[in-house]
């Protein structure tokens, strides 16, 4: 009877449409070659599967169904031969895939490849083999993608673009150059009616406080459409608002080119202006939006204030006031008051006040800020923000240079430890090949854990030192804004009360608890403010 055969062709791309010697092949090349050699060995193929776009080398075989489904084929005596075009194919995750390969075998399965042959594990150098060949794909899976990140890092790097469609903003021109299969290539260019669009965005975010959704809202009143000539959406826009290419610099992955002024729509410093208002407006920061809204009302903390007793916001309200004058006449005075939204309406029990007249909570809260502005003025920025995270930055540096220095040492053990594997082949090492094995899975696991906490100490390095640069930035600017608190005018002062505080809490009595934006209390800790 024949031999009965389960096919597993795989591809990571969808643009792999030709072997390329690197034992990478399209599906249907992988299946012309299986099928004739099936029809050689005189097999007969009763199952099928196939991979589209899946890596071997990045997705583990637990995470791939088709593997799954094999496995279980297999179980069930379904077939007796698994055949594939290259081992590879199986996977190239060198702790893994020989340990796959091996499972069929030992569950009664042959497992074939048309370039390679079988793969058996009748001893102990079967064993080490099958584990040698899963590790070099491995290195090789890892050097291809070294080799595309490197190849257009260089291209960023060198001030061009590395392809794909161009950005809101820009054009793609010709450029007079072509890749390795002869293909144009492409740079960008700015479109002059894009740009304003980008600018306006830009504008409106960061100098009139508007959110992703209102600046859709007024683009699509006024009549500007994206480029697909339909409505614009909030999600574009605040993808547009992340985009670095705005800068004139172009990037890729780590990589970054310099500063091409040609490109450059928007300035460095609004663009960072940008990030940091996102991020405050993130669901994991509290602070409200840099800048402020420019609110109408003529209050001073409209839409800040909150009910002590119930948390209910305070609405603004005005009412008459009737009060006859000892000539005769009527004075009719309009009150304006923060009311308690809560207990008006009778949706909490709260009890706190009704409400707070306006021009006593105003004050009490403008003489606050007063107060925190004369205390700034009177420190450094060094007392202030170096003082507090510059010996942290230092400490992170000396753990992040430590890790360093244990996964130098750990990745030197991992090479001298692969360097034994063809000394025991030759039967020349004092290792046995299952310690061996282990070592190595060992070593690959210490490494794998070191990486990962030297790439988290580099992020703690960068995180503080991007923490160091806002933080002087914003003590520049609230140094500004106390320059010209005391003579501004209302609305001036609402925009600057509502960047610096996030909320406000008054309890009977006027009792007041001020809940200021994270980034102001960095400067406000240690200054001896009562709020």
């Amino acid at each position: 009877m024949a031999k009965r055969v389960c096919c597993l062709y795989r591809v990571s791309t969808g643009k792999q449409v030709d072997y390329n010697g690197n034992n990478e092949a399209d599906i249907p090349m992988q299946r012309k070659a299986c099928h004739k050699f099936a029809l050689e060995k005189g097999w007969n193929i009763v199952h099928e599967e196939q991979e589209d776009g899946v890596s071997g080398h990045k997705i583990r075989a637990e995470n791939r169904d088709k593997i799954q489904i094999i496995k279980e084929l297999a179980r069930k005596k379904q077939f007796d031969i698994l055949l594939v075009f290259m081992f590879d194919r199986i996977g190239r995750i060198a702790d893994e895939t020989p340990f796959v390969v091996e499972w069929f075998v030992k569950n009664g399965v042959e497992v074939w490849s048309t370039q390679e042959g079988e793969q058996r594990f009748d001893n102990h150098t079967d064993k080490l083999l099958n584990y040698i060949r899963f590790w070099q794909a491995d290195g090789e899976s890892e050097k291809t993608s070294v080799r595309t990140k490197t190849s257009l890092g260089q291209i960023v790097e060198s001030g061009h673009y590395k392809g794909g469609g161009a950005a809101y903003g820009y054009d793609l021109v010709k450029n007079g150059r072509t890749n390795k299969k002869k293909h144009e290539l492409f740079d960008l260019q700015v479109n002059a009616d894009e740009a304003l669009v980008v600018k306006i965005i830009f504008d409106k975010y960061t100098r009139e406080g508007l959110g992703a959704h209102t600046i859709t809202t007024w683009l699509n009143d006024h009549g500007y459409r994206a480029r697909t000539g339909k409505k614009w959406h909030s999600a574009t826009v605040r993808g547009m608002l992340q985009n670095l290419t705005y800068t004139g610099v172009l990037r890729s992955g780590e990589s970054r080119s310099g500063v091409i002024l040609e490109l450059q729509i928007i300035t460095p410093e609004q663009f960072e202006k940008a990030r940091e208002i996102m991020n405050q407006r993130s669901i994991n920061h509290r602070a409200n939006p840099v800048p402020p809204m420019n609110s109408k009302a003529k209050s001073l903390l409209a839409g800040k204030v909150f009910c002590g007793h119930c948390g209910a916001r305070l609405l603004l309200s005005t009412n008459g006031r009737y009060r006859k004058r000892t000539d005769g006449t009527v004075d009719m005075t309009k009150r304006l008051r923060y009311v308690c939204y809560g207990k008006t309406r009778k949706q909490t029990e709260c009890d706190g006040q009704t409400g707070y007249t306006m021009h006593i909570l105003d004050d009490i809260v403008d003489s606050i800020i007063k107060d925190i502005f004369a205390k700034m003025k009177g420190v450094s920025k060094s007392e202030v923000v170096n003082a507090k995270y510059a010996n942290e930055l230092e400490l992170r540096k000396a753990r992040l240079i430590m890790l360093n220095a244990d996964y130098g040492k750990a990745s030197d053990n991992l090479t001298l430890l692969k360097s034994e594997v063809v000394k025991s082949i030759r039967g020349e090492s004092s290792f046995s090949t299952e310690m061996l094995s282990d070592l190595i899975r060992e070593a690959e696991s210490e490494c794998a854990r070191l990486e990962e906490q030297c790439a988290d100490a580099r992020r703690d390095v960068k995180d503080t030192e991007n923490l160091l640069r806002q933080l002087s930035d914003h003590f520049d600017e609230l140094i500004s804004w106390a320059e010209l608190y005391d003579s501004a005018s209302l609305e001036k002062k609402k925009m600057v009360v509502n960047a610096l505080i996030n909320r406000i809490e008054v309890s009977r009595d006027y009792k007041v608890k001020i809940d200021f934006n994270f980034d102001f209390e960095q400067f406000t800790n240690g200054l001896d403010i009562a709020a």
